[in-house]
């Protein structure tokens, strides 16, 4: 298995209405110390797709990683997580405390 697709199958377990970092998702999936690669890996995903919830990816700082590259990703992502129940504050940051998803496992 790649590393992407372990990175794939740990986001595939955030379940709807909360969300995992970047460094959540690496450490989860056995890859300790790289949030960026998360970040490449959820890049590379079409955001049309449904099997992988990408959406539920942000920053350590609970927000959205904007970016022009993006080509308005990061606008459809904050309308996916809005639509599951996610509330943003007026800065634009979600409450990590009460949305940020707790699992009791590590996949590796």
């Amino acid at each position: 298995m790649s590393t992407y697709d372990l990175i794939y199958k740990t986001v595939r377990q955030i379940p709807p209405g909360k969300v995992a970092t970047y460094g959540q998702i690496a450490d989860l999936a056995g890859i300790h110390g790289k949030a960026r690669l998360v970040g490449y890996a959820m890049f590379q995903i079409d955001t049309t797709c449904n099997d992988i919830p990408w959406h539920r990816v942000i920053n350590a700082k609970g927000e959205i990683s904007y970016s022009t590259v993006r080509e308005g990703g990061d606008y459809l992502q904050k309308h996916l997580l809005e639509e599951e129940g996610i509330e943003f504050n007026s800065a634009g940051k979600i409450n990590l405390n009460q949305y940020q998803w707790q699992p009791n496992f590590r996949l590796c």
